[in-house]
């Protein structure tokens, strides 16, 4: 069983990305890893150089700003880095600048691959999601947090990014047949200091929006502001150990009475019936759900 990697990579030390941390987490899977690095100002690709790993291979692109309106632009640079991964890969890995695989589950993962290696059925495996928010011991619970995703998928299938690259389909856009691999992938985006998160939500929403909409709707401000959330619960687990240099380093603070919520009406109502039933009504699903 051959296994590659892949992912996308473009200014990520500005906004400060654990693009390192995500890449050493994963590499234990797999034989080869490739990253799309775009055009950026901030040595990003010097920064992928420094890391020495010789499983991963770069290879330059130039962003379509044509292309931000939706995210658009994600997907297509994710597109880019699958197509240049070895054609006798059976398995490739996906994962995001702020994502990280625990070591803990890396049998697990393996495991799965293995299993449904060739099993016709299973186009990809499934992976739950932690979304920590404002610090490492606190992450999101509500409705606003995808719950799964699609980080591993098999080759030659002609399985496409999809959308803003939160997830896969195939290339006439079906969904893709899954499997749970008994694995979380631990998602670290909403926590950065908060002049970097500031940093990022100006150059995330830029891939979404018009120059209008960022004048008009993005708060100019040098500072994040974290209070401004639903609802949270205390993380009392351990972290990948590649974050515990960033867990151990953290410089600001953000205090929060996880008990608190702020909810309307109907999202209170909502949530009462995911956590006494274990149903989120109306989830939205970019897959088909079959072992």
């Amino acid at each position: 069983m051959k296994v590659a990697g892949f992912t996308i990579a473009r200014n990520i030390v500005k906004a400060d990305y654990p693009l390192k941390e995500a890449l050493l987490s994963v590499l234990p899977l797999c034989d080869d890893f490739v990253i799309a690095v775009g055009n950026s100002d901030d040595g990003t690709k010097d920064y992928l150089v420094s890391m020495n790993e010789p499983k991963i291979r770069l290879f330059d692109t130039v962003w379509d700003d044509n292309k931000r309106v939706g995210g658009a632009v994600l997907a297509d640079e994710t597109n880019k880095a699958l197509s240049q991964v070895p054609s006798d890969a059976d398995w490739l890995v996906y994962i995001q600048a702020d994502e990280c695989l625990h070591e803990k589950y890396i049998p697990a993962v393996q495991a799965a691959m293995e299993k449904y290696l060739h099993d016709d059925q299973v186009d990809a495996l499934l992976f739950d999601y932690l979304h920590f928010y404002g610090n490492y011991s606190m992450v999101g619970d509500s409705r606003r947090w995808y719950r799964n995703e699609i980080r591993i998928i098999k080759n030659h299938r002609k399985i496409i990014s999809w959308k803003d690259a939160q997830g896969f389909r195939t290339a006439d856009a079906k969904k893709l047949k899954v499997a749970h691999c008994g694995a979380c992938i631990y998602h670290y985006g909403w926590v950065k200091h908060p002049k970097f998160q500031q940093q990022k939500q100006a150059q995330f929403h830029r891939l979404w929006h018009d120059d209008q909409f960022m004048d008009e709707k993005v708060l100019q401000t040098d500072s994040f502001d974290y209070s401004k959330i639903d609802s949270l619960k205390r993380f009392d687990g351990s972290h990948p150990a590649v974050m515990m240099p960033r867990v151990n380093a953290i410089n600001w603070t953000f205090d929060v009475d996880p008990s608190q919520k702020n909810f309307g009406i109907k999202a209170r109502f909502l949530y009462w019936i995911e956590k006494t039933f274990g149903w989120r009504v109306g989830e939205y699903k970019n897959y088909l759900l079959i072992k």
